[in-house]
């Protein structure tokens, strides 16, 4: 498709992006989501992502062309910008040019189905974007089966998560729950080995089986899980650690707890 060019920030497609990068609830209630870079934008493509409108410069489309084409093929719509005005588009503060707007997986964040023998990191009122996307990545990285978001965490599809990300926004499978204390109630009911990340009262992680599977809960950046979650889980695991640390950044306890999980797999 032949691209067609935009020079004022009056434009519907140039508001169109703005509101989609400032607002969770623009991003739902129209299911699309803004990507930058050349990576980012060329991973969603690759990972079968629909791009409503692929945004981009001159400068980039020269220094890039193998990706530029493969972009501009894939889109429903190209169109160039002048680089100051891409610039007061873009979230970053180097963009590199290319900017696409994405359309959310069919059923936005509900792309997960579960199985008992399954892997899950289930996360409870993360608010921090670059730890969402972090976990995101680790989740990825380490094979875990899909992520079980709380309502209160932050959106899944904000830029800083989506970068912080890598791709794997595009790939691991979500699960937001409305009830998720209930949810997880439920699961543990059903038979899944449910382990709350807790400091208090907890088994050493390195003493639990997961061979047959698991959800790894974990809570939120100052407080922790909620003690309704906890109670709700089957047992509770804690990280053994030395020296006078007392905790562990969400996305850094999140890795061990998940590389913990994926070990006896």
């Amino acid at each position: 498709m032949t691209g067609s060019m935009i020079t004022s920030k009056e434009h519907p497609l140039v508001k169109e992006v703005s509101r989609l990068t400032a607002g969770a609830k623009y991003r739902r209630e129209q299911q699309c989501f803004v990507s930058e870079g050349v990576r980012l934008c060329s991973d969603g493509a690759m990972s079968g992502a629909a791009i409503k409108a692929f945004l981009y410069t001159a400068e980039a489309a020269r220094k890039y062309p193998q990706e530029f084409q493969r972009l501009r093929a894939a889109a429903e719509k190209s169109v160039e910008l002048g680089l100051p005005l891409f610039e007061k588009l873009c979230d970053t503060r180097s963009p590199q040019g290319f900017l696409c707007v994405f359309r959310m997986p069919e059923n936005g964040g509900e792309r997960l189905s579960l199985s008992i023998k399954g892997r899950y990191a289930a996360l409870e009122r993360v608010q921090d974007p670059s730890n969402l996307g972090t976990i995101l990545r680790t989740a990825e990285a380490l094979g875990v089966d899909g992520v079980i978001l709380s309502p209160d965490c932050c959106d899944v599809y904000a830029p800083k998560v989506v970068r912080g990300s890598m791709g794997a926004v595009f790939r691991v499978p979500v699960l937001t729950v409305p009830d998720f204390g209930g949810f997880i109630a439920g699961l543990t009911e059903q038979g899944y080995l449910t382990c709350a990340s807790t400091p208090h009262e907890a088994v050493d992680i390195e003493q639990v089986d997961f061979s047959s599977g698991g959800v790894m809960l974990i809570g939120n950046e100052g407080n922790g899980l909620e003690d309704a979650t906890i109670r709700a889980c089957r047992l509770r695991v804690r990280i053994n650690m030395k020296g006078r640390a007392e905790s562990l950044n969400a996305a850094a306890a999140a890795a061990i707890l998940l590389y913990k999980l994926q070990g006896q797999a």
